[in-house]
């Protein structure tokens, strides 16, 4: 018998919620779409996400979250979110599943 039945064993009306890691995020969903563009500086690939209109806050919540899924670097500069490396569909996709309008523009 593991802990989860002892659990249930002594609290039988308590019902499981969702994991605590997993991270629901409340980020203010726009009308607008969303722009997601590629571009090299300095010989070095990278993806750019601006168009935002929501809060800054909420901007860069959605910065670190996409750093954590693609486990790359990144930064938030100037109302931009700015990602190492060429990640347009595989976050262009997070963004559609979040319910963002995503528009892919460059290359």
């Amino acid at each position: 018998m593991d802990l989860r039945d002892q659990l249930k064993n002594l609290f039988p009306e308590h019902k499981e919620t969702a994991d605590p890691e997993i991270e629901t995020s409340n980020i203010w969903l726009q009308e607008d779409t969303l722009i997601c563009k590629y571009e090299k500086r300095k010989g070095k690939p990278i993806t750019i996400i601006e168009g935002y209109t929501g809060a800054t806050s909420d901007f860069k919540i959605l910065a670190k979250e996409i750093k954590k899924m693609l486990s790359v670097g990144g930064s938030f500069k100037q109302d931009k979110i700015i990602i190492q490396g060429d990640y347009r569909d595989k976050i262009m996709d997070m963004l559609k599943e979040k319910g963002f309008k995503v528009k892919r523009v460059g290359g």
